[in-house]
């Protein structure tokens, strides 16, 4: 299966630089997430996805309606592609930012989830979609966090991949499962 992965466009709270990790938040996108979501679809519109996913969040179902205005899919919801479970929605970015530094794999505060434990979240998205979707090229938006960690699932290298970036309404396309022969 080949997967392509979309960072949502540019949200309230990434304008804001506010941590926004409640899916029940109406948290959309700005102006100009909109305008890079509609770029993006111009430059998506020749390919063909067989499926198309979001996470829960109303930024990732915002880009993911723009981007799939030149396609067929019906968009499906998956938790599994949710934001990075915090424990610290509403406060500035930093704040979680600088406690992370510390332990990037391992650290999550009471109400959060670890690096780790969202790649174990992102995996059995990946291995679930590749059993029922095995020749299909899927379209997935989700968030910066969520897409890391399947780079680091794919790559084997998490020490590397939770020190990753990804531009809003940025792309990744991985193979699933990796290292097929």
């Amino acid at each position: 299966m080949k997967i392509t992965l979309i960072r949502h466009g540019e949200s309230i709270a990434n304008a804001g630089n506010f941590i926004s990790d409640d899916p029940g938040k109406p948290v959309g996108l700005t102006p100009t997430g909109r305008a890079q979501a509609e770029a993006l679809a111009l430059t998506l519109r020749t390919e063909v996805f067989t499926h198309a996913y979001a996470s829960e969040f109303p930024r990732a179902q915002e880009t993911a309606g723009i981007l799939l205005r030149h396609h067929a899919c019906k968009l499906m919801i998956d938790a599994r592609l949710n934001e990075r479970k915090s424990g610290m929605d509403g406060q500035p970015v930093h704040a979680f930012n600088d406690q992370v530094k510390l332990d990037p794999l391992h650290f999550k505060t009471v109400n959060g989830e670890s690096f780790l434990e969202q790649m174990e979240r992102v995996r059995s998205l990946l291995d679930e979609l590749a059993a029922r979707h095995p020749h299909s090229h899927i379209l997935a938006v989700s968030h910066e966090n969520p897409i890391m960690a399947a780079l680091a699932l794919a790559s084997g290298d998490a020490e590397k991949a939770v020190s990753g970036s990804l531009e809003n309404c940025g792309r990744m396309d991985l193979d699933w499962p990796p290292h097929q022969t």
